[in-house]
Protein backbone atom coordinates (compact mmCIF):
# COMPACT_ATOMS: atom_id res chain seq x y z
CA UNK A 1 0.00 0.00 0.00
CA UNK A 2 1.20 3.47 -1.27
CA UNK A 3 2.15 5.99 2.44
CA UNK A 4 0.75 9.54 1.01
CA UNK A 5 1.43 12.25 4.03
CA UNK A 6 -0.79 15.10 3.18
CA UNK A 7 -1.15 17.01 6.34
CA UNK A 8 2.01 19.38 6.12
CA UNK A 9 0.21 22.28 8.30
CA UNK A 10 -0.10 19.86 11.07
CA UNK A 11 3.69 19.14 10.87
CA UNK A 12 6.53 18.24 8.38
CA UNK A 13 9.14 15.87 8.37
CA UNK A 14 12.37 16.86 9.33
CA UNK A 15 15.40 17.53 6.70
CA UNK A 16 17.92 15.19 7.36
CA UNK A 17 19.93 18.00 7.90
CA UNK A 18 18.18 19.32 10.47
CA UNK A 19 18.26 15.62 12.16
CA UNK A 20 21.96 15.78 11.65
CA UNK A 21 22.97 18.60 13.47
CA UNK A 22 21.09 18.39 16.25
CA UNK A 23 22.59 14.92 17.04
CA UNK A 24 26.31 16.24 16.61
CA UNK A 25 24.36 19.04 19.46
CA UNK A 26 22.94 16.30 21.35
CA UNK A 27 26.35 14.07 21.23
CA UNK A 28 28.86 16.90 21.88
CA UNK A 29 27.13 20.10 23.17
CA UNK A 30 25.54 19.11 26.56
CA UNK A 31 26.59 21.82 28.53
CA UNK A 32 24.34 24.42 30.15
CA UNK A 33 24.23 27.54 28.29
CA UNK A 34 23.84 29.69 30.75
CA UNK A 35 27.28 27.74 32.37
CA UNK A 36 30.51 29.65 32.61
CA UNK A 37 32.63 27.59 31.80
CA UNK A 38 33.56 25.98 28.45
CA UNK A 39 31.12 23.17 28.01
CA UNK A 40 28.65 26.23 28.93
CA UNK A 41 30.18 28.91 26.61
CA UNK A 42 30.31 25.80 23.41
CA UNK A 43 26.52 25.69 24.17
CA UNK A 44 25.67 29.45 24.47
CA UNK A 45 27.50 30.13 21.09
CA UNK A 46 25.36 27.73 19.20
CA UNK A 47 23.04 29.63 20.64
CA UNK A 48 23.57 32.91 19.80
CA UNK A 49 24.59 31.97 16.46
CA UNK A 50 21.53 31.05 16.13
CA UNK A 51 19.83 34.02 16.87
CA UNK A 52 21.42 35.79 14.85
CA UNK A 53 20.95 33.73 11.85
CA UNK A 54 17.26 33.74 12.41
CA UNK A 55 17.70 38.30 12.99
CA UNK A 56 19.76 38.13 9.46
CA UNK A 57 16.72 35.67 7.62
CA UNK A 58 13.75 38.38 9.01
CA UNK A 59 16.29 41.26 9.03
CA UNK A 60 16.25 42.10 12.29
CA UNK A 61 18.53 42.05 14.97
CA UNK A 62 19.21 38.92 17.17
CA UNK A 63 18.58 40.77 20.70
CA UNK A 64 14.99 40.62 19.41
CA UNK A 65 14.69 37.04 19.05
CA UNK A 66 13.36 35.23 22.00
CA UNK A 67 13.44 30.63 21.62
CA UNK A 68 10.22 29.27 22.41
CA UNK A 69 8.43 26.04 22.99
CA UNK A 70 6.73 27.07 19.52
CA UNK A 71 3.74 28.75 18.04
CA UNK A 72 1.44 28.65 21.12
CA UNK A 73 3.59 29.57 23.67
CA UNK A 74 4.61 32.40 21.34
CA UNK A 75 1.32 33.71 20.59
CA UNK A 76 0.25 33.31 24.38
CA UNK A 77 3.66 35.31 25.30
CA UNK A 78 3.29 38.57 22.81
CA UNK A 79 -0.63 38.67 24.01
CA UNK A 80 -0.23 38.45 27.76
CA UNK A 81 3.19 39.75 27.75
CA UNK A 82 1.07 43.22 25.62
CA UNK A 83 -1.77 43.19 28.16
CA UNK A 84 0.49 42.99 31.23
CA UNK A 85 3.44 44.64 30.47
CA UNK A 86 3.04 47.55 27.75
CA UNK A 87 -0.74 48.25 28.12
CA UNK A 88 -2.60 46.69 26.22
CA UNK A 89 -6.75 47.67 27.13
CA UNK A 90 -7.95 46.59 23.69
CA UNK A 91 -7.55 43.30 21.17
CA UNK A 92 -8.54 43.31 17.66
CA UNK A 93 -8.69 39.65 16.36
CA UNK A 94 -10.64 38.03 14.06
CA UNK A 95 -12.89 34.96 14.36
CA UNK A 96 -10.15 33.02 12.51
CA UNK A 97 -7.19 33.00 14.21
CA UNK A 98 -5.50 29.85 15.74
CA UNK A 99 -6.68 28.97 19.01
CA UNK A 100 -3.44 30.09 20.20
CA UNK A 101 -4.68 33.60 19.48
CA UNK A 102 -8.50 32.96 19.98
CA UNK A 103 -8.60 31.37 23.75
CA UNK A 104 -5.73 33.58 24.86
CA UNK A 105 -7.92 36.89 23.72
CA UNK A 106 -10.82 35.52 25.48
CA UNK A 107 -9.05 34.81 28.41
CA UNK A 108 -7.70 38.35 28.87
CA UNK A 109 -11.55 39.18 28.61
CA UNK A 110 -12.84 37.25 31.37
CA UNK A 111 -10.07 38.29 33.61
CA UNK A 112 -11.30 41.96 32.90
CA UNK A 113 -7.93 42.72 31.80
CA UNK A 114 -8.86 43.90 27.75
CA UNK A 115 -11.58 43.89 26.22
CA UNK A 116 -12.09 41.76 21.97
CA UNK A 117 -13.18 43.15 19.06
CA UNK A 118 -13.88 41.10 16.59
CA UNK A 119 -13.16 41.67 12.52
CA UNK A 120 -15.39 40.85 10.00
CA UNK A 121 -14.91 38.12 7.34
CA UNK A 122 -16.01 37.67 4.06
CA UNK A 123 -16.76 34.28 2.43
CA UNK A 124 -13.09 33.17 1.47
CA UNK A 125 -11.49 34.54 5.39
CA UNK A 126 -10.86 37.86 3.66
CA UNK A 127 -11.03 40.29 6.43
CA UNK A 128 -12.21 43.83 6.83
CA UNK A 129 -9.49 46.22 7.12
CA UNK A 130 -11.85 49.22 6.93
CA UNK A 131 -13.27 47.92 10.01
CA UNK A 132 -9.65 47.31 11.27
CA UNK A 133 -8.60 51.03 10.73
CA UNK A 134 -11.93 52.38 12.32
CA UNK A 135 -11.85 49.93 15.39
CA UNK A 136 -7.43 50.69 15.33
CA UNK A 137 -8.50 54.50 15.16
CA UNK A 138 -11.12 54.75 18.06
CA UNK A 139 -9.89 53.26 20.35
CA UNK A 140 -6.62 53.56 22.87
CA UNK A 141 -4.01 50.94 24.23
CA UNK A 142 -4.54 48.83 21.22
CA UNK A 143 -3.10 45.10 20.06
CA UNK A 144 -3.98 43.90 16.70
CA UNK A 145 -3.77 40.40 16.65
CA UNK A 146 -4.22 38.99 12.83
CA UNK A 147 -2.29 35.84 10.96
CA UNK A 148 -0.77 35.77 8.30
CA UNK A 149 -1.89 33.15 6.44
CA UNK A 150 -5.29 31.11 7.73
CA UNK A 151 -3.82 27.22 8.40
CA UNK A 152 -7.29 25.89 7.67
CA UNK A 153 -8.01 27.24 4.63
CA UNK A 154 -5.25 28.89 3.26
CA UNK A 155 -6.06 32.68 2.85
CA UNK A 156 -3.59 35.04 3.16
CA UNK A 157 -3.66 38.28 5.22
CA UNK A 158 -1.73 41.67 4.24
CA UNK A 159 1.08 42.18 6.70
CA UNK A 160 1.69 45.95 4.53
CA UNK A 161 -1.77 46.80 4.99
CA UNK A 162 -1.95 45.77 9.05
CA UNK A 163 1.32 47.31 10.38
CA UNK A 164 0.26 50.00 8.60
CA UNK A 165 -3.04 50.80 10.34
CA UNK A 166 -0.99 49.56 13.74
CA UNK A 167 1.54 52.08 12.68
CA UNK A 168 -0.63 55.18 12.61
CA UNK A 169 -3.04 54.45 14.80
CA UNK A 170 -0.14 54.09 17.48
CA UNK A 171 -1.29 50.16 17.94
CA UNK A 172 0.63 47.40 18.68
CA UNK A 173 0.96 44.31 16.26
CA UNK A 174 1.17 40.70 16.39
CA UNK A 175 0.83 38.07 13.77
CA UNK A 176 0.95 34.46 14.02
CA UNK A 177 3.81 33.80 11.19
CA UNK A 178 3.50 30.35 12.00
CA UNK A 179 2.28 28.99 8.67
CA UNK A 180 4.34 31.24 6.72
CA UNK A 181 7.93 31.42 8.08
CA UNK A 182 10.10 29.69 5.99
CA UNK A 183 7.64 29.57 3.43
CA UNK A 184 7.23 33.13 2.27
CA UNK A 185 9.56 36.42 2.71
CA UNK A 186 9.23 38.38 5.72
CA UNK A 187 11.40 41.23 5.86
CA UNK A 188 10.65 42.62 9.68
CA UNK A 189 12.67 45.92 8.80
CA UNK A 190 9.73 47.35 6.53
CA UNK A 191 7.13 45.60 8.55
CA UNK A 192 5.75 47.85 11.26
CA UNK A 193 5.32 44.92 13.76
CA UNK A 194 5.86 44.46 17.58
CA UNK A 195 5.38 40.17 17.56
CA UNK A 196 5.59 37.21 15.50
CA UNK A 197 5.82 33.96 16.31
CA UNK A 198 7.28 30.66 15.08
CA UNK A 199 7.57 26.82 15.32
CA UNK A 200 10.32 24.91 13.74
CA UNK A 201 8.04 21.54 13.11
CA UNK A 202 6.23 23.89 10.25
CA UNK A 203 9.06 24.28 8.23
CA UNK A 204 10.78 20.90 8.37
CA UNK A 205 12.25 21.30 12.19
CA UNK A 206 11.76 19.95 15.28
CA UNK A 207 8.93 19.89 17.35
CA UNK A 208 8.73 21.80 20.64
CA UNK A 209 11.15 24.88 19.68
CA UNK A 210 9.97 27.71 17.58
CA UNK A 211 10.49 31.29 18.52
CA UNK A 212 8.85 34.77 19.22
CA UNK A 213 9.94 38.05 17.72
CA UNK A 214 10.07 40.83 20.10
CA UNK A 215 9.84 44.52 18.85
CA UNK A 216 13.52 46.21 21.19
CA UNK A 217 11.08 49.13 21.94
CA UNK A 218 8.71 46.59 23.74
CA UNK A 219 10.23 45.90 27.44
CA UNK A 220 8.32 42.38 28.43
CA UNK A 221 8.95 40.21 31.42
CA UNK A 222 7.96 37.64 29.89
CA UNK A 223 5.28 34.01 31.63
CA UNK A 224 7.65 32.01 32.66
CA UNK A 225 9.73 32.80 35.62
CA UNK A 226 12.40 31.99 37.77
CA UNK A 227 15.22 32.69 35.50
CA UNK A 228 17.51 35.22 33.18
CA UNK A 229 17.39 33.48 30.08
CA UNK A 230 16.10 35.10 27.13
CA UNK A 231 17.12 38.34 28.46
CA UNK A 232 14.46 37.81 30.84
CA UNK A 233 11.88 37.62 28.66
CA UNK A 234 11.77 33.56 28.75
CA UNK A 235 13.18 31.27 32.27
CA UNK A 236 14.60 28.11 31.40
CA UNK A 237 17.31 26.82 30.23
CA UNK A 238 17.03 26.34 26.14
CA UNK A 239 16.86 23.28 24.25
CA UNK A 240 20.29 23.52 22.24
CA UNK A 241 19.80 21.11 19.77
CA UNK A 242 16.05 21.62 19.33
CA UNK A 243 16.72 25.64 18.39
CA UNK A 244 20.25 24.55 16.03
CA UNK A 245 18.00 22.13 13.95
CA UNK A 246 15.45 24.79 13.92
CA UNK A 247 18.09 27.23 12.13
CA UNK A 248 19.39 24.39 10.04
CA UNK A 249 15.30 23.95 8.67
CA UNK A 250 14.96 27.53 8.37
CA UNK A 251 17.79 27.99 6.40
CA UNK A 252 17.17 24.93 3.65
CA UNK A 253 13.56 26.16 3.72
CA UNK A 254 14.69 29.60 2.65
CA UNK A 255 17.33 28.80 0.41
CA UNK A 256 14.74 26.61 -1.28
CA UNK A 257 11.92 28.93 -0.63
CA UNK A 258 11.83 30.13 -4.60
CA UNK A 259 11.60 26.32 -5.90
CA UNK A 260 9.66 24.50 -3.34
CA UNK A 261 7.07 27.53 -3.87
CA UNK A 262 6.63 26.83 -7.49
CA UNK A 263 6.83 22.98 -7.00
CA UNK A 264 3.81 22.69 -4.28
CA UNK A 265 1.74 26.13 -6.19
CA UNK A 266 2.09 23.54 -9.23
CA UNK A 267 0.81 20.39 -7.20
CA UNK A 268 -2.10 22.41 -5.73
CA UNK A 269 -3.29 23.45 -9.00
CA UNK A 270 -2.96 20.46 -10.35
CA UNK A 271 -5.12 18.72 -7.13
CA UNK A 272 -7.58 21.75 -7.61
CA UNK A 273 -8.22 20.73 -11.55
CA UNK A 274 -8.35 16.83 -11.09
CA UNK A 275 -10.66 17.34 -7.83
CA UNK A 276 -13.27 19.61 -10.34
CA UNK A 277 -13.08 17.05 -13.05
CA UNK A 278 -13.36 14.03 -11.21
CA UNK A 279 -15.16 14.91 -8.21
CA UNK A 280 -18.77 16.16 -8.80
CA UNK A 281 -19.90 18.77 -6.99
CA UNK A 282 -16.51 19.38 -4.98
CA UNK A 283 -15.55 22.66 -4.09
CA UNK A 284 -12.99 24.72 -1.59
CA UNK A 285 -12.91 26.85 1.38
CA UNK A 286 -11.31 29.80 1.76
CA UNK A 287 -9.04 31.73 -0.83
CA UNK A 288 -7.59 29.83 -3.44
CA UNK A 289 -5.93 31.78 -5.96
CA UNK A 290 -2.44 32.17 -6.63
CA UNK A 291 -2.50 34.73 -3.48
CA UNK A 292 -3.08 32.63 -1.15
CA UNK A 293 -1.14 30.00 1.43
CA UNK A 294 0.21 27.71 -1.62
CA UNK A 295 0.90 24.85 1.05
CA UNK A 296 -3.20 24.58 1.65
CA UNK A 297 -6.22 23.15 0.19
CA UNK A 298 -9.45 23.05 2.09
CA UNK A 299 -11.45 20.97 0.32
CA UNK A 300 -15.57 21.09 0.46
CA UNK A 301 -17.11 17.37 -0.15
CA UNK A 302 -20.37 16.61 -0.77
CA UNK A 303 -22.70 15.23 2.50
CA UNK A 304 -22.53 11.62 -0.27
CA UNK A 305 -19.18 11.21 1.46
CA UNK A 306 -19.21 10.57 5.07
CA UNK A 307 -16.99 13.49 6.33
CA UNK A 308 -16.93 11.35 9.99
CA UNK A 309 -15.18 8.34 8.99
CA UNK A 310 -13.56 9.99 6.00
CA UNK A 311 -10.20 10.59 7.14
CA UNK A 312 -9.96 6.89 8.86
CA UNK A 313 -11.19 5.62 5.61
CA UNK A 314 -8.24 7.66 3.83
CA UNK A 315 -6.02 6.71 6.44
CA UNK A 316 -6.59 2.81 6.16
CA UNK A 317 -5.68 3.47 2.48
CA UNK A 318 -2.10 5.17 3.65
CA UNK A 319 -3.41 8.44 2.92
CA UNK A 320 -2.88 10.71 6.06
CA UNK A 321 -4.56 14.31 6.14
CA UNK A 322 -7.04 16.30 8.21
CA UNK A 323 -10.18 17.86 8.47
CA UNK A 324 -8.88 20.83 9.92
CA UNK A 325 -6.28 22.33 12.52
CA UNK A 326 -4.51 19.38 14.54
CA UNK A 327 -4.81 21.45 17.86
CA UNK A 328 -8.68 21.08 17.31
CA UNK A 329 -8.77 17.26 16.97
CA UNK A 330 -10.71 15.20 19.52
CA UNK A 331 -13.26 18.64 19.92
CA UNK A 332 -15.63 17.44 18.25
CA UNK A 333 -17.31 20.53 17.51
CA UNK A 334 -16.19 21.36 14.47
CA UNK A 335 -14.33 23.60 12.92
CA UNK A 336 -14.48 27.35 14.30
CA UNK A 337 -12.80 28.96 10.95
CA UNK A 338 -15.42 26.82 8.35
CA UNK A 339 -18.17 28.17 10.72
CA UNK A 340 -16.97 31.75 11.10
CA UNK A 341 -16.96 31.49 6.70
CA UNK A 342 -21.01 30.57 7.05
CA UNK A 343 -20.90 29.11 3.49
CA UNK A 344 -21.41 25.84 1.92
CA UNK A 345 -23.72 23.91 4.85
CA UNK A 346 -24.23 21.24 2.77
CA UNK A 347 -20.51 20.24 2.06
CA UNK A 348 -17.81 18.61 4.81
CA UNK A 349 -14.13 19.92 4.56
CA UNK A 350 -10.75 17.90 4.41
CA UNK A 351 -7.57 19.74 4.53
CA UNK A 352 -4.81 18.91 2.36
CA UNK A 353 -1.58 20.26 2.69
CA UNK A 354 1.99 20.01 0.34
CA UNK A 355 5.66 20.36 0.76
CA UNK A 356 8.46 19.87 -1.29
CA UNK A 357 8.57 16.20 -0.34
CA UNK A 358 5.13 15.42 -2.58
CA UNK A 359 4.67 14.72 -5.88
CA UNK A 360 2.11 14.51 -8.33
CA UNK A 361 1.96 10.65 -7.90
CA UNK A 362 0.68 11.56 -4.53
CA UNK A 363 -2.41 13.42 -5.24
CA UNK A 364 -3.39 11.12 -8.05
CA UNK A 365 -3.19 8.01 -5.73
CA UNK A 366 -5.23 10.53 -3.24
CA UNK A 367 -7.64 11.49 -6.26
CA UNK A 368 -8.11 7.64 -6.55
CA UNK A 369 -8.40 6.53 -3.24
CA UNK A 370 -10.98 9.58 -2.58
CA UNK A 371 -13.36 8.41 -5.63
CA UNK A 372 -13.62 4.91 -4.33
CA UNK A 373 -15.28 6.22 -1.19
CA UNK A 374 -17.74 8.27 -3.43
CA UNK A 375 -21.14 7.17 -2.70
CA UNK A 376 -22.71 8.55 -5.48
Amino acid sequence: MREVYLDNAATTPMYPEAVEDMQDILKDVFGNPSSTHSFGRKAKSHLENARKEIGEILNCSSSEICFTSGGTEADNTAIKCAVNHLGVKNIITSKLEHKAVLDTAKLMEEMGLAKVFWIENDKEGKLDYEQLNYLAQTHDNCLISIMHANNEIGTLNDLEIISRIGRESKSFVHSDTVQTVGHFPINLETLSLDFIAAAAHKFHGPKGVGFLYCNKNNKIKGLITGGGQESRRRAGTENVAGIVGMVTALRNSVKNMEANAKQIRKMKDYLKVKLCSEVPDVQFFGDTSNNSLYTVLNIALPNRFDAAILPFQLDMNGICISSGSACNSGANKGSHVINALNVLPNHKPIRVSMSEFNSLEDLDYFIAVLKSLDLN
